[in-house]
């Protein structure tokens, strides 16, 4: 009988086996479900644990009544439940992260987490001053009372025009049905502002892919390439690809399988 290496016939890094999935803000781990069937086809172990706080009901009873605490729920509380959750994996994952999914990633790997990171449009590390697109997205939460303090919940318009803007209209109704949730004011208050989200990244030794999507309207290509700046400082490898005619939607919608691919190849070069 011919036996074969398994670690042959897949396209998974050759620095681990494992990934870990981070969702951004307003979405739920369900929506990695096409992304993670991608990676699992290529032979990874997935995993795509919660934030804290978003597994106290589905998504329509969160939205009902949000936890009152997730208003104040922080970026490096988020990053504290990521990191005690890698550290009961058998190996360093490879990290990827979604818009302030993407943020906790840059995170983690400042803290020596992970094999490699990849930040999908990612909210904003500190030191980066946002274009005045993404700036445009993000006043209408900040720009309440007490905001800092308090949840905040996409409406179905602003999720149609600024989030999912380029998906097809059937798929955003389901989407925002199945996935939106609240989301913290003090996590964009930060991301506002810098504070609590400082990484040195002369420092970080795992390589990082950093993306942008052409339509995004929340967190904009001048964004993505902000933040490459800065993170090109590391003497690790630093990378960029700006995927063309996608939204901030792009781990989930059509053109999703391009994201995915790109990154497991990316992954596999490493």
């Amino acid at each position: 009988m011919d036996h074969t290496d398994p670690t042959t016939d897949t396209q998974t890094s050759r620095l681990t086996r494992t990934a870990v999935l981070i969702h951004g803000a307003w979405m739920t781990p369900a929506s990695w479900d096409n992304f993670r069937i991608r990676l699992e086809s290529a032979g990874y172990a997935v995993h795509a644990p919660t934030w804290p706080l978003l597994d106290r009901g589905t998504p329509a009873q969160l939205r009902a009544n949000p936890p009152e605490a997730l208003g104040r729920l922080t970026a490096g509380a988020i990053t504290d439940h990521y990191a005690r959750f890698i550290d009961t994996l058998p190996e360093k994952p490879l990290i990827i992260g979604h818009s302030m999914g993407g943020l906790v990633t840059q995170l983690l790997l400042d803290r020596g987490y992970g094999v490699a990171g990849v930040a999908l449009d990612p909210g904003p590390i500190a030191g980066i001053i946002p274009d005045t697109l993404s700036l445009g997205a993000a006043f209408p939460i900040l720009a309440r009372w007490n905001a800092w303090n308090r949840t905040y919940t996409l409406s179905k318009a602003q999720f149609d025009t600024r989030f999912a803007n380029t998906a097809p209209a059937r798929m955003r109704d389901e989407a925002y049905e199945k996935y939106m949730v609240p989301t913290s004011g003090r996590l964009f208050a930060q991301a506002a502002t810098g504070i609590g989200l400082a990484v040195s990244p002369g420092k970080r030794t795992q390589p990082l892919l950093i993306t942008a999507a052409e339509k995004d309207r929340t967190v904009a290509p001048a964004l993505s390439r902000a933040i490459y700046r800065k993170q090109k400082k590391s003497p690790a490898r630093t990378d960029f690809v700006e995927f063309p005619g996608l939204s901030h939607f792009l781990a989930s919608e059509p053109g999703y399988e391009k994201v995915a691919d790109y990154v497991i190849d990316w992954a596999k070069s490493l």
